[in-house]
């Protein structure tokens, strides 16, 4: 079992204005070679401005839970090897879950396109971002606490298996349990969000019972070049590992195919949040040749979370044997897409200053798909979330009661519409 008036001289401005852009991003043009190691065994985190942000070994983690606000994701580490499955055994049947039973179980991944759909998402509909179900456990709207239901196998690499179960997410903290699959070496560990602050994941491993910290902060790097589960469609959809480059929260890509790079155009196409934009596929190995290849008319242009446009070719991957990938980038636009075209709409909140762990937001328009983020003063992203279309004014309840008390910013960004406001949290 296996998702206006007058324009003339307007017009003159811009033409020479993005003709200056255009001279000057050529000249501008670099080459930049990020590693992943020997058998892409490092995830290395890059900021198109700054450079690398910092590295983690893959070895070093089993399971990665968001900390970003009141999510709840919890990913399992596939690209190390580890295989997960969701057994249809209820919680309280944990005891009775104590041999293998592949035939029965279903086999998890985490999501390609969404860091908020880690493996332990399984079930949970991810176009109700309100819902009760997150996959390993039901929300409570009376507690904020999510309570766990199912229970989990995890095959490792030693050939062994652990079960593994949620138990809760109370007060920003998880708690889960996980023992050898006879009930041996049963441990309860618990991971706080609060000490991850800033951070997409906070990691754990089995060995020792640790809690990592591995990432850096996620307003500090925009690409994680890193090997990933992708399911490789043909001749039929399969699980494979593969090397690639994964986009960060808020940060969006295009890829243009068919136009030489020379030639193409940010404008002429639609800035995509699905984290695999770039992928894996800018590059396929010629067996004839055993040689990589990579597409003469591919160009991607990448949307930073400050809003910039990088335009980004890859031309060169050293394979497992140094994992190096290399590329050109160029600045194209200091002024991303969205503040171009975005339209600033009415963003109501209630009740403000809150005090009862709840803020009500209003959208005073239609929007398309979009993030919400609430933000503190420091420019620390406390909780996001993603919303789905709206039809009209909208109404969206955001849960506070994680928030110490102070002012903080609410921005919600979408294709076409940006909105934001100040609530107080007391």
């Amino acid at each position: 079992m296996v998702a206006l008036q007058p324009q003339t001289t307007h017009m003159k401005l811009t033409t020479l204005s993005l003709a200056f852009v255009i001279a000057s991003s050529a000249l501008a043009q670099e080459t930049v070679t990020v590693t992943t190691g020997p058998a892409n065994s490092t995830q290395t985190y890059y900021s198109l401005t700054d450079g690398v942000q910092g590295e983690a070994s893959i070895a070093a983690w089993d399971l990665a839970f968001e900390i970003s606000g009141f999510t709840s994701s919890v990913q399992v580490n596939t690209a190390k090897g580890l295989t997960v499955y969701e057994t249809p055994n209820a919680i309280s049947d944990w005891a009775n879950v104590n041999s293998l039973d592949l035939d029965n179980w279903t086999r998890l991944f985490n999501s390609e396109t969404y860091w908020s759909a880690g493996a332990l998402t399984n079930g949970n509909n991810l176009d109700q971002p309100d819902g009760f179900n997150v996959g390993w456990g039901t929300y409570n709207m009376i507690t904020h606490t999510i309570m766990g239901t199912k229970i989990y196998v995890i095959g490792m690499l030693d050939g062994t298996y652990k079960k593994l179960r949620v138990n809760s997410l109370i007060s920003g903290t998880y708690s889960f349990t996980y023992a050898d699959l006879d009930g041996t070496n049963e441990q309860t560990s618990t991971l706080v969000k609060s000490g991850f602050m800033g951070k997409n994941h906070g990691y754990f491993s089995f060995d020792g019972a640790t809690v990592l910290d591995l990432e850096p902060a996620s307003a500090n790097w925009d690409l994680v070049f890193t090997k990933y589960t992708s399911i490789v469609p043909a001749p039929e959809p399969t699980p494979y590992s593969v090397a690639g480059v994964l986009q960060n929260k808020r940060v969006s890509a295009m890829q243009i195919d068919g136009v030489d790079p020379d030639l193409a155009d940010w404008t002429t196409a639609v800035f995509d949040t699905s984290m695999n934009i770039i992928g894996y596929d800018w590059k396929s190995y010629n067996m004839g040749t055993s040689m990589y290849e990579y597409p003469t008319d591919r160009t991607y242009f990448v949307e930073d979370r400050s809003g910039n446009i990088w335009k980004i070719i890859f031309t060169e991957y050293g394979g497992s044997g140094n994992g190096n990938m290399t590329f050109t980038k160029e600045l194209v636009s200091s002024v991303g897409v969205n503040e171009r075209t975005r339209v600033t709409t009415e963003l109501g909140v209630y009740p403000n200053p809150t005090s009862n762990g709840a803020v009500q937001l209003v959208l005073g328009a239609s929007t398309s798909p979009s993030v919400l983020s609430v933000i503190d003063q420091a420019g620390r992203v406390f909780i996001e979330q993603r919303l789905p279309m709206n039809i009209g004014v909208t109404v969206h309840t955001v849960d506070v009661s994680t928030l110490s008390s102070g002012l903080y910013s609410v921005r919600v960004l979408g294709d076409g519409v940006q909105a934001s406001s100040c609530p107080i949290v007391q």
